[in-house]
């Protein structure tokens, strides 16, 4: 966007802007122009084809029912052949309109000229397999088109003699059965040329005047902007000068603005504003400075509060993850111990359920306290064997929530990951599979090499359809807040596969819902 610096950049902007918009506005009347120039001419050329079209075939129909007539008044009294060649000379004789270049020509139906006024040569030729420069065979598609019930239309490109090349040209023709002729007229289409260059010529003079007036106008304008600037500007420039002598002054010193140094009242008024609004900004900044000396002292004051609060705050979450571990290391102990005394117990079943839930959760947390401040080494997993243990600690939770999986595990698939991290991925996932799978259904796990330098895990649920599977990965964000958690499994699962390269291909839908990654065998992000 152009900014003007001076008074003499705003006068030359309106120029540039006048001269604009006038070309602008010039070039929308001279298109307007030649669209309706070429809408004129199109309705010229079909109002002329169509007039054309209508004349030879009334003249095409009008020679037909001579022939008929004439037959019928003496197919009793002369020989068949003495009835054509008097009709043929009667033809001949007959001149219907008035160009020379429109004439009525006749073909039996094995393409032999019977009759042609203008290339009498050619009586007797056949000319079936004739064809034009664009390759239609014209006097088979005329005899073909003339048995039609009506007759119709031929257009194909002929010789025209009077100016010596071939144009266009459009015939009618139509049948004469009971003596296997097709009669016919054409017309040529280039008289419509003359038409279309005197709609140019009145096309080209209309925008001469229209480029001769706009011409003018800009003219006008142009000088006229010049006469303003030339006779206002430096009043306006000295009153703006004098203005701007104030505000430079009044740092200095209070007195006001002397209004007898300005000429446009307009600008007196601005000079009154302006000593009122120093006067008030001198008022306010005093009062300002003294504000936010009181403001950074109270800012100072809640910024130390408020990292006292999230330092307790993190030393809480760290001193409760802590104290989780004993108490569910006991339960954990426990629920075992009772499992070999009392086998196959539902209600054991879910408390074991209950404290692996708790032990996922405290796998979580553990991992987002410590994973800014812990370097997680990596190594050769045995992904196969961590996957089947994962399977198994999750067994129970999948069962109590009437679930089942069904895996697909590829013997000794190892890559190049760290196990804290690996276990994360896998957790989470079987987690979530877990707690959002319809009841009664399967859960599907798989394994395998993808190629060479890849392997694939992944977990599809019968579940509801993710909706915004971008957000899915955000923090504390959850579809469904009815199935509790956190929100954090899939942020952390996330971050890790970011941060090893690993890719996420997430597909839901009304059916199903797959969580895929692909990791690398070897890939070492540690370079």
């Amino acid at each position: 966007m152009l900014k003007a610096k001076s008074l003499y950049h705003l006068i030359v902007y309106s120029i540039l802007f006048i001269i604009i918009l006038i070309s602008f506005f010039t070039f929308i009347i001279i298109n307007n122009a030649h669209e309706e120039l070429q809408e004129k001419i199109h309705t010229l050329k079909n109002d002329y084809t169509n007039s054309q079209k209508t004349l030879i075939k009334n003249q095409v129909n009008y020679v037909i029912n001579f022939i008929d007539y004439y037959y019928n008044q003496n197919k009793d009294k002369k020989p068949l052949e003495t009835i054509q060649k008097e009709v043929i000379e009667a033809i001949e004789k007959l001149r219907i309109g008035d160009n020379p270049n429109e004439y009525i020509f006749i073909y039996n139906f094995n393409g032999t000229v019977i009759q042609n006024s203008v290339s009498k040569g050619n009586i007797g030729k056949n000319f079936l397999n004739v064809v034009d420069s664009k390759g239609k065979e014209v006097i088979k598609e005329l005899i073909n088109t003339s048995k039609k019930e009506f007759g119709g239309y031929v257009d194909y490109v002929w010789f025209k003699p009077e100016i010596n090349k071939e144009t266009n040209k459009v015939s009618y023709a139509k049948s004469y059965n009971a003596w296997n002729w097709s009669i016919g007229k054409g017309v040529y289409l280039d008289e419509i040329d003359k038409l279309v260059h005197l709609k140019e010529e009145e096309y080209n003079q209309k925008i001469s005047n229209y480029t001769l007036q706009i011409t003018s106008l800009t003219v006008m304008l142009i000088l006229y902007s010049i006469f303003i600037y030339k006779n206002a500007t430096i009043l306006i420039v000295n009153d703006v000068k004098e203005i701007g002598k104030y505000f430079k002054e009044s740092q200095k010193n209070d007195e006001p603005i002397n209004q007898n140094r300005i000429i446009f009242g307009e600008f007196k008024v601005i000079a009154n504003y302006a000593t009122d609004a120093m006067n008030n900004i001198k008022l306010k900044t005093h009062m300002l400075e003294d504000l936010n000396k009181n403001l950074e002292y109270k800012v100072n004051e809640k910024t130390k509060e408020l990292t006292n609060l999230i330092e307790s705050q993190k030393k809480f979450i760290k001193n409760s993850v802590h104290e989780i571990n004993t108490p569910l290391s006991i339960i954990r102990t426990n629920i075992d111990l009772l499992k070999m005394k009392i086998p196959n117990n539902k209600y054991i079943t879910n408390i074991e359920s209950g404290s692996k839930i708790i032990q996922y959760i405290y796998d979580d947390l553990s991992y987002l306290i410590k994973k800014d401040r812990v370097i997680y080494e990596k190594e050769y997993l045995d992904f196969t064997n961590i996957l089947k243990n994962r399977l198994d600690f999750f067994d129970e939770i999948a069962k109590s929530n009437s679930l089942y999986f069904i895996n697909s595990i590829e013997d000794d698939l190892y890559i190049k990951f760290n196990v804290t991290e690996l276990q994360r991925i896998i957790d989470n996932n079987l987690s979530n599979a877990i707690k959002y799978s319809f009841a009664q259904s399967a859960i599907f796990v798989k394994l395998y090499y993808l190629n060479d330098d890849e392997i694939e895990f992944s977990v599809t649920t019968n579940s509801k359809k993710i909706e915004d599977t971008e957000k899915i990965f955000d923090d504390f964000y959850r579809e469904n807040s009815a199935r509790g958690g956190f929100g954090l499994g899939l942020k952390i699962v996330k971050d890790i596969c970011d941060k090893n390269l690993v890719i996420i291909n997430l597909n839901s839908n009304e059916k199903e819902t797959k969580f895929t990654y692909r990791f690398k065998i070897n890939e070492d992000t540690t370079a």
